[in-house]
């Protein structure tokens, strides 16, 4: 213990033995909820961005954000439960592995979330360079990117798994903290001021000044209608991300404060609070349930696949059992009526008959129809004049005797 880095002890694993009866119920409480919630909207983004997928074309921005929903999901599911009942207790109980590997996994799982930001801030870009040219990506590329991600992303950390151990000081009580040997005293005092750096001011600088650019050019307006139509699909994408971002930027950097704050920390300076450390864990714990709030409020694409998800579960019926389909059927025989006649019992004609045809609407209008009675007169005083004038074979000579005789009474 005198080889320490610094005389306090380096709690390890996020475990800090705390004085408060308070603080041991409210911290695991916080965290409880951001494990639920965290779970429940990283796994509905991951189902949502597979779902996508196996429709179209695999897409480079989606592969990105699914490997940082990835990430949360690992963090909600191994990190966040042990750390809750780590604060929940006096000492450590959860055994050796959990303590060399917790505080290493964490980082990782973090350091992969920094460097996919860094990525998907630079395919954003080059999206919103020209928003009609999609980024065409093959999926061996993507696939190999995301393993550089996290081989990088699980190597960087190592140190925390090297020298975080189980000491006893009493029997019966084992605490999780950080010891350095004699001889890696120099690499450490290195370590801790550069892994930050690498991890968080790198990742995200970058990360910042690819989105500055990308918005910039997705102010520029175009001549088209589908120009500009991929301009606001280019600057609401920009607007999501650059959104994560600047949410996993403020959320971390307490934590990065403690980091200094307890690894600088001299032999006779004050050393943190407790609660700020235990706030700073929340906080950084949080932002796996904020990243699934912020698409679902910024993108259409993922609120119209959560409402798919959310009718599925809600208005999905249950599979009729077989004693159902049993009943069903007994009702539909006892519906039959009695006087039916059977298929045996039909007779030829019966069959040959042809169905009545039902009376259409046109039929129903001329038989409604009334007729005048003007009309009704005038075809029965033509029905009543006899026939003879049809038949005559010159029936030019009649109608030049009815013009003269019309012409006579007028003249009279």
């Amino acid at each position: 213990m005198n080889s320490s880095l610094a005389e306090p002890l380096h709690y390890a694993g996020g475990y800090e033995p705390q004085d408060s009866k308070e603080w041991k119920v409210v911290i695991p409480a916080f965290l409880g909820v951001i494990c639920l919630a965290g779970f429940a909207g990283n796994v509905c983004v991951i189902g949502i961005l597979v779902y996508n997928t196996k429709k179209g074309k695999p897409s480079v921005i989606h592969s990105l954000i699914f490997n940082l929903s990835l990430a949360d999901l690992l963090l909600i599911l191994f990190v966040v439960p042990f750390r809750a009942a780590a604060y929940s207790q006096g000492v450590w109980y959860l055994g050796w592995f959990l303590c060399k590997t917790s505080d290493w996994f964490r980082h990782a799982c973090m350091t992969v979330k920094s460097l996919t930001i860094a990525v998907v801030a630079k395919t954003c870009f080059m999206y919103a360079n020209n928003p009609a040219k999609q980024v065409n990506i093959k999926w061996h590329t993507i696939c190999a990117v995301l393993m550089v991600i996290w081989l990088v992303a699980l190597g960087i950390p190592l140190p925390l798994w090297f020298f975080n151990s189980l000491w006893e000081p009493e029997i019966g009580s084992s605490l999780c903290i950080v010891i350095i040997p004699a001889q890696a005293h120099e690499f450490m005092s290195v370590f801790v001021k550069f892994y930050p750096l690498l991890v968080f001011c790198a990742p995200l600088t970058f990360a910042f000044f690819y989105f500055w650019r990308a918005y910039g050019r997705c102010q520029r307006r175009g001549t088209k209608t589908q120009n500009l139509r991929n301009q606001i699909r280019s600057r609401c994408l920009t607007m999501m991300l650059l959104s994560v971002t600047i949410t996993s930027a403020v959320m971390w950097l307490p934590d990065w404060i403690s980091w200094f704050w307890v690894w600088h920390l001299k032999k006779d300076g004050a050393a943190p609070p407790q609660g700020f450390m235990a706030t700073t864990q929340v906080l950084m714990f949080a932002i796996s349930s904020a990243n699934p709030v912020i698409f679902v409020l910024m993108s259409e694409e993922f609120r119209e696949g959560f409402k798919g998800l959310w009718k599925w579960f809600t208005m999905k019926k249950p599979l009729p059992t077989t004693e159902d389909l049993e009943e069903t059927a007994v009702d539909n025989l006892e519906g039959i009526p009695n006087n039916a006649p059977s298929p045996e019992a039909m007779t030829p004609n019966q069959e040959k008959e042809p169905p009545s045809i039902p009376a259409t609407s046109e039929g129903l209008e001329i038989k409604e129809m009334p007729i005048l009675p003007d009309v009704e007169q005038f075809w029965h005083d033509r029905e009543a004049i006899p026939d003879a004038q049809d038949n005559d074979p010159v029936p030019w000579e009649h109608e030049g005797r009815e013009i003269a005789g019309c012409d006579q009474q007028k003249c009279n």
